[in-house]
């Protein structure tokens, strides 16, 4: 789903952007959506960094499966009751 944004910026900046995009051959827009992702993707690698590296290579291992919260509730009191 697209949803329209507007921003807000100097007249000489929009036309430095523009200028770019057509240098580059794409929308203003795309470069603008290219670059709020370039963006967040630099900020899940900041997070990334922060997480220990066995913890990372354990993210997504259970998406398949249907475990719950119940079962892994039911499991911890089986261990430790």
């Amino acid at each position: 789903m697209q949803t329209k944004l507007t921003l807000r910026l100097d007249d000489d900046l929009i036309e430095k952007a523009k200028r770019l995009a057509k240098k580059r051959g794409k929308s203003l827009s795309k470069m603008v959506s290219e670059y709020f992702d370039y963006l967040a993707s630099l900020e899940m690698e900041k997070e990334d960094r922060q997480i220990p590296p066995i913890v990372r290579s354990l993210r997504g291992a259970l998406a398949d499966s249907d475990l719950s919260e119940k079962d892994y509730k039911k499991h911890l009191e089986r261990k430790y009751l």
